[in-house]
Parts: structure tokens; sequence; C-alpha cells
């Protein structure tokens, strides 16, 4: 098929969780399908001339993000039925590109990868409309849920009003648009089953998907192959508790202040020598207050976060707001790692108890499981093994892309037989 790929972020290097599926679907979709791809540029960002993107896709353009600001935001908040997400890539030379190559190309699919893109694809796809190519769209999280999230997890604290504020204002207007997409695009990919069935409760009659987030199983394994390496290699004497992800993403901030507030001052009265390290790329100035924290480390960007994942003691996933399936989860079972996480943090991963992971949705209870998996690795890392192991083989199984990829090509059968 001839498949034309939207995306909002440039798909390589994929550095986070939006350009790491991005850039997979289209590394093994390519093996299969013609592949053009559009994209955007964040600010300072090229497309470099050995990219693999240009091997991959039989055509590649990209254009520089727009600039939006803060004054324009506001007042399209105030004036505005459509959500800020659907503003935010408004482009002329987007736009132009779009209509050209769909005019050019007899496309058999226009798949958009996120609702931020998602007014190109209904302009110039969608049976539904009349249109020739099929309109897929991968919704990489059920974005009204969690706006709806962010502005109740906000409403807490009287210093985060505005931004509750903010939220419950771009809830309602995604609720709206994200329905009005739902109805439009020929089929829909989720990619948990959690936020299926949240998108269910506003389009019921939509045809929606799992496509879940995968994971490379052999970028990310176990040090050396080897479980057991994995829990020999970790510094007990001062153990390190790592998160990672971007950094300036909103359920990823939230995360890291509750779990150094609440959670860290328990553990490291039992455990002293204990730190948190926080690894991800684009630090928001909301983290700063932790800076002078001596357990607590803020990396920034790396090259690479598997040595850190490597080097945990334990692997932490406190989040309280968020949507979709969480690659941070898939890398760190895939790294065969000791994790304790809340019931949010893996939504959507059908993992159990005290299987895969340890699960606690208190400071109280998450501190406990933190210290006792620390207890067990200077024991001799008996659970670190079984739940390691346990979770290696549970990606394995369900969460390679070889297993992953078969269920969109579904997708394309079936809106390709339906045109």
């Amino acid at each position: 098929m001839n498949i034309l790929f939207l995306t909002p972020q440039l798909p390589y290097p994929p550095r986070q969780g939006t350009t790491i599926r991005n850039f997979n679907l289209i590394l093994h979709l390519a093996q299969q399908h013609t592949i053009d791809l559009l994209t955007f540029l964040a600010p300072g960002e090229q497309l470099a001339a050995d990219s693999p993107l240009h091997a991959l896709c039989r055509k590649v353009a990209a254009v520089p993000q727009p600039a939006r600001s803060g004054r324009r935001r506001a007042a399209d908040t105030l004036t505005t039925l459509t959500p800020d997400m659907g503003l935010r890539l408004e482009s002329p030379t987007m736009w132009d590109l779009v209509r050209t190559w769909t005019v050019q190309t007899a496309y058999d699919v226009v798949q958009v990868e996120g609702i931020e893109l998602a007014q190109y694809g209904m302009s110039v796809a969608g049976h539904k409309a009349r249109r020739a190519p099929a309109l897929v769209f991968d919704n990489h999280n059920c974005e009204y849920l969690l706006q709806k999230r962010n502005a109740l997890n906000d409403l807490r604290l009287p210093r985060r009003w505005p931004a509750a504020g903010y939220s419950l204002a771009q809830w309602q207007k995604l609720r709206r648009y994200e329905t009005m997409i739902l109805h439009a695009a020929d089929a829909t990919v989720a990619v948990s089953e959690a936020d299926k069935q949240a998108m269910l409760a506003i389009a019921p009659d939509a045809g929606i998907t799992v496509v879940s987030n995968g994971i490379d199983l052999d970028a990310y394994r176990p040090a050396a192959g080897d479980f057991g390496a994995v829990v020999t290699a970790v510094d007990a004497a001062q153990p390190k508790f790592v998160f990672t992800g971007k950094m300036d993403y909103r359920p990823n901030i939230d995360a890291a202040l509750w779990f150094a507030e609440e959670v860290l001052p328990t553990v490291v009265a039992r455990e002293p020598d204990a730190c948190l390290q926080l690894v991800g790329m684009n630090p928001h100035a909301r983290l700063d207050v932790l800076r002078s924290d001596p357990h607590v480390t803020i990396t920034g960007a790396v090259p690479d976060t598997r040595p850190y994942i490597a080097a945990a003691a334990v692997y932490v996933i406190p989040m309280r707001v968020g949507g979709g399936t969480r690659f941070k989860a898939l890398e760190a079972m895939a790294c065969a790692k000791a994790i304790v996480s809340t019931s949010l943090g893996v939504e959507g991963i059908p993992v159990q108890q005290g299987r895969e992971l340890l699960l606690a949705d208190t400071p109280a209870d998450f501190a406990a499981a933190v210290l006792r998996l620390v207890a067990d690795l200077r024991a001799g890392g008996t659970l670190q093994h079984q739940l390691g192991t346990a979770a290696r083989r549970f990606v394995e199984q369900n969460y390679g892309w070889q297993t992953i990829i078969p269920r969109l090509n579904e997708v394309y059968q079936q809106v390709y037989q339906h045109a």
C-alpha cells in the first residue's frame, strides 16, 4: 500500500514516547508498504542527510514547528472551541504539502499520528467523506481523559489552580474535538484497552483497534543478557531509584515531584545514601526546587537511558496522571528490572501485582515497596530476580514489534476492503 504518515515530531532519532512509536512503526511497515512522511521540526532541529528515514521512506519533508505565543494561546483558549492541541501545529507550509502530495500520489491510507495533526488528515482523507485515501487516526493518548486527569490532580493544590483552570477548559474542548475525529476516521488505533474504552464512551460507533506500544527487545535487554547480572551490577550500598522520561511532560513532572516530596523522605530516613535519578530531556522549571536536595539528581538529556536503568536498585514509575501505554514501563521490564509503580503508571499493560512488579498508590505503600526491594537486593536479590525474569518474559510474549505490527496491517486491510 501507499501510506502517507503525518507525525508531530521528527521520528528519528527516537528519544521519547511519540518518536519511539512513530519510528518503529515506519521501520517495520516500510518492509511491506511504501511510506511517505510529512513531519515537523522542533526549534534548532534539522533532518540529517544520513537519517535512516530517507532509506525507509520514498520521500520525506520536514516543516519547522510554528511558533505560538503565550498571549495567542490564552486568546485562543477564550475565543475558540478548538482545543489548544488542535491549533498547536497549524502551518500554511504543511497545508500546502499535504494538499500537493495527496493530489500527486494515489495514497491508500493517510495515517495521522496524534490529535495535533487531525485537521490535515480530515481535509484530504476519509471514505466517510467520500475521499479516496482511508483515514487512520493513531491516537497516542485519549486526550480528553488526560486533560481531565490533569485538572482533577491540579485542583488538589491551590498553587496549581491556574493550570487546573486551563485543563478544565481544554478537557471539554478536547472531548468535543476528539469525538469529531473519531467519527471522521475510517479506523482509529488506541495504544491500550483502557484508552479504547474511554474513546468508545464518547464515540460508541467508532471503529477502534488496540495496537499497543512496543519495545525493541534486542536494544533493551538485561545486562550481559543475564537476568542475574542485573542484580549483581547494582550498588546496594548506595541504592539509586531511577525515573526516566521527557521531563517537561506534565504527568512526568507531577510524578517526579510526588516521589521526591512525598515518598523519598520516608525512604531516606531508612536509607540515607539513597538517591533519586530523574533522567530525561528538557527538565521543567517546576523541578528546580529539587536541585538543592542532595538525594535527587536531575540529569537532563543523556545519550542513552539504558545505563541508568541498568544501575537502578529500583526503577520507579510514580505516575498519578497520564494515558496511553508508557514506554518507560516496557523499557524497564525488558531490562528485567525490579519495578515499583502506581496502578496508573502501568495502566493498559496487563501486569499482576507481585508477579512482574510491585504496585503502590500511596506514599507510604510506595516507600515500603521500594525499601522491600532494597532489602531484598542486599539479601541476594531473590525477589528482584523473580520480578525481573517475569517482566522480561512478559514483554517478550506481548510487546515485541514483530507481534504488534500485524495488528496494524489488519487495520489497513479492513479499511481497504471497505473502500
